[in-house]
């Protein structure tokens, strides 16, 4: 019986993509089924057909995932999290600027939402920015890792694109200032 249980746990937790909860006693259900999967969307190498030059970054909102075209014919895929409804957008823009454990500052608008956040936060574990951010443009976007790994593979941001500390760390060492960022739907 205990294997049966456990099986369609497993099941499940494969079957279905990470998503956010706002309800705690879901939030403890999901962490109970992250127990059985390493990464939901481990990173991998793929054959990649586009003809961005290597150093661009490619990322499908619908997919839920973001290339680091390698060449040769490869990218490197990384699960992410996405903008949730009326939160996602699409273009191109450019890393300008990389941080280690970045500070966060919730813009004016995510504060009009949310009065309840804080007007800043230092870097660090509980920090929603994650380990590494990579800034696009002049836009308020980011790519940044997450202290709430359970949203990888889920619409659920105001927009940024969200990745593990582990992803993040590897997309930031392999990234360069001024590469280019191209955001599919």
């Amino acid at each position: 019986m205990l294997r049966a249980i456990v099986l369609v746990v497993a099941v499940l937790t494969l079957a279905a993509p990470a998503q956010a909860y706002e309800n705690p006693l879901s939030r403890a259900l999901s962490d109970f089924l992250n127990i059985f999967s390493e990464q939901a969307i481990p990173r991998r190498v793929v054959p990649w057909n586009g003809r961005q030059a290597p150093g661009t970054i490619v990322i499908s909102t619908s997919q839920r995932r973001l290339y680091y075209v390698l060449g040769d014919g490869q990218a490197l895929r990384y699960g992410v999290g996405v903008g949730r409804r009326g939160f996602s957008w699409s273009g191109t823009k450019t890393v300008t600027m990389k941080r280690e454990w970045p500070d966060w500052r919730p813009p004016a608008q995510m504060l009009r939402r949310r009065p309840d956040l804080p007007r800043h936060m230092r870097g660090g574990i509980e920090n929603p920015l994650g380990a590494r951010a990579l800034y696009l443009g002049s836009s308020l976007y980011r790519i940044h890792g997450s202290n709430e790994p359970d949203t990888i593979g889920a619409a659920v941001s105001s927009g940024c694109i969200r990745m593990t500390n582990r992803d993040v760390i590897d997309l930031y060492d392999r990234a360069r200032i001024g590469a280019k960022v191209v955001v599919l739907r």
